[in-house]
């Protein structure tokens, strides 16, 4: 399983590519030195919350969506988390979650 870093890292990569933009461009834009971002993007570092804040405007979304990484997530990760989430609902909310996930998978 990945850490949270890593997931986090994975992701400004993501959506820097998904911009078309290089990491010289993007570390331009928020003001730190390339290398730095590759590390932050391979999970070796954690960015500051300045330098989130300077990504998120650079790449033109909010700071929360640096941190949706649930997509990256395989197998039994998933299983894992939504069997952690299932726990946590309450009765009615599971009656809605049935309801959803029978109306996807037929």
């Amino acid at each position: 399983m990945k850490t949270t870093k890593e997931l986090l890292g994975a992701r400004i990569k993501e959506l820097r590519k998904a911009k078309g933009l290089s990491q010289d461009e993007l570390s331009e834009k928020i003001n730190i030195d390339p290398k730095h971002l590759s590390r932050i993007e391979v999970g070796k570092s954690y960015p500051s919350l300045d330098t989130l804040e300077k990504t998120a405007n650079a790449l033109n979304v909010e700071i929360k969506e640096l941190f949706e990484f649930m997509h990256l997530s395989r197998g039994k990760e998933l299983t894992d988390s939504i069997s952690k989430l299932l726990k946590e609902a309450d009765e009615d909310n599971l009656r809605l979650i049935l309801k959803i996930i029978r109306a996807v998978i037929q």
